[in-house]
């Protein structure tokens, strides 16, 4: 195959350490961070353990007085600042993304516009959260409500948003006036460092946002010690639900607040009223986006049979068209690597299962020559619920497509999930829209629409997929504790 046609960036030369109470902080060991499409050696950057943790979490408890009483109106200024760095530098950062993490070049400035969007959005937030007045039940008595940052919060984090995934969570926390610790994911922590470098450039004082990376070895050990100390207060988590449920465990030994955002296993159902054109546009981002590695793609494609085939035959079009699988460096790509090789054994594995099974590929189903990480968008039919690609999160570039025949069949199968994260449908009934958003059970719902998060919509699932929301208004109430004073005597 060609060479891409331009190289991945270096790291910046700050962001090889962790960086504690706004110094970089420079380890004996270091681990290495690679370029999955090529696998060569980016750069190696510190590897931060327990005692870099406990470090950075006094660091921020130090600072945390002084940005909590900070006027609301200055830390929107500062984080303002933060967002405008973001955009007179979203080409480094964009490359930075598609260095670390594989994903095309233009969605990764997509990534870096969504990413400097909650830092925008919650410097405006910062001057908005409001107390209340109550009227009392007594006389001589004023009833007050109070809203108070929580304190230090630890912000773990995954590798396929490398730099959204921190500013969803920061921008709320440093716009209530909380102060952070964050833990990169150990395939991306080079975003992660980056926005610190920026952080330090917009007036974010030492020890408000500091960043321990470490390499998946050092993981549980620094994980330990963001869930236990008893600094911290609040942790925001977002990855699998497996590891989500042990973070649970270990933040309940001193009772912190938790917030997380965890597996999902998104149905897309297009219903024999649907237009079939749109969903099948809808299908393509909504799956292939990033590769199928987001929490939010579709996982399950629900097909009822009027429009079964016509939907399959049109999207095995688009998808052999318009999908073209290489480098992120390469303009013509759509798609880039997974992750690792891992990730590919996966999506192998799906396959397989489902194809043992009676599933039928209709276009992918293979390795790309490419390289090892590297996969063919697949699109399966045939498929039923007893197949692990219907059961499991594929995190990959597999689209399996389910008949069915009625509107409730379709709800049942969606809804038999432990998680609920997202879901899509297409329907242009519009008391069948009405009765399917309402009984899906997850977090968010696309109608006719295959891609739905911004900054100004909560984020979030319910069941296994997760504890509260992030983004919009209510993405700052994770920060926030509600304080009654109860003023007498008067």
């Amino acid at each position: 195959p060609p060479p891409p046609p331009a190289a991945p960036p270096a790291a910046p030369r700050a962001a090889r350490g962790g960086l504690v109470g706004g110094r970089w902080v420079e380890t004996a060991a270091a681990f290495p961070v690679q370029d999955p499409a090529s696998g060569e050696e980016l750069g190696r950057v510190s590897d931060c353990g327990a005692a870099e943790a406990r470090a950075a979490v006094r660091a921020a408890h130090e600072a945390g007085a002084a940005w909590g009483l900070l006027p609301a109106k200055e830390r929107s200024a500062r984080l303002r600042r933060w967002y405008e760095l973001m955009m007179e530098n979203k080409e480094e950062l964009a490359r930075i993304i598609t260095a670390e993490n594989g994903k095309p070049l233009k969605e990764a400035h997509g990534e870096i516009a969504y990413s400097a969007s909650f830092l925008e959005w919650f410097a405006e937030e910062a001057r908005r959260i409001y107390g209340d007045v109550i009227p009392a039940s007594a006389k001589g008595r004023r009833v007050l409500v109070l809203k108070q940052p929580v304190g230090v919060a630890a912000i773990i984090t995954p590798w396929n948003f490398p730099s959204a995934m921190i500013t969803r969570k920061v921008g709320a926390a440093l716009a209530a006036g909380c102060t952070v610790v964050v833990k990169p994911a150990e395939d991306t922590p080079l975003s992660a460092l980056a926005l610190g470098e920026l952080a330090n450039q917009a007036g974010i004082p030492a020890g408000v946002y500091n960043v321990v990376p470490c390499s998946r070895q050092q993981t549980a050990a620094v994980g330990e010690v963001l869930c236990t100390d008893p600094l911290v207060s609040k942790i925001s988590f977002t990855g699998s639900t497996a590891t989500g449920k042990i973070l649970l465990k270990l933040a309940a030994g001193t009772v912190k607040r938790v917030s997380m955002e965890l597996g999902g296993h998104a149905p897309f159902i297009v219903f024999d009223s649907a237009n079939v054109d749109q969903a099948v546009a809808g299908a393509l981002a909504s799956k292939y986006r990033n590769s199928g590695q987001t929490c939010v793609c579709t996982n399950r494609f629900l097909v009822q049979k009027g429009i079964h085939d016509e939907f399959v035959e049109k999207f095995a079009k688009v998808i052999d068209k318009e999908l073209h699988v290489g480098s992120g460096f390469d303009p013509k790509t759509t798609q880039g690597p997974l992750i690792n090789e891992k990730a590919v054994e996966k999506v192998e594995k799906h396959i397989k299962d489902a194809v043992s099974q009676g599933a039928s590929i209709v276009t992918g189903g293979k390795r790309h020559s490419l390289g090892k990480n590297f996969f063919q968008p697949t699109l399966l039919t045939n498929v039923t619920t007893k197949m692990l690609c219907t059961q499991e999160e594929t995190f990959g570039p597999l689209a399996p497509v389910i008949r069915f025949e009625t509107e409730a069949e379709a709800v049942a199968i969606a809804n038999a999930a432990s998680v609920g994260l997202a879901g899509y449908f297409y329907s242009q009934d519009p008391a069948q829209i009405w009765r399917v958003a309402e009984q899906l059970e997850v977090g968010m719902v696309g109608v006719n629409e295959g891609i739905i998060s911004s900054a100004e919509c909560p984020f979030g699932g319910v069941k296994e997929s997760g504890l509260g929301r992030e983004g919009s208004k209510y993405g700052i109430d994770e920060y926030l504790e509600i304080k009654y004073v109860c003023f007498g005597g008067l």
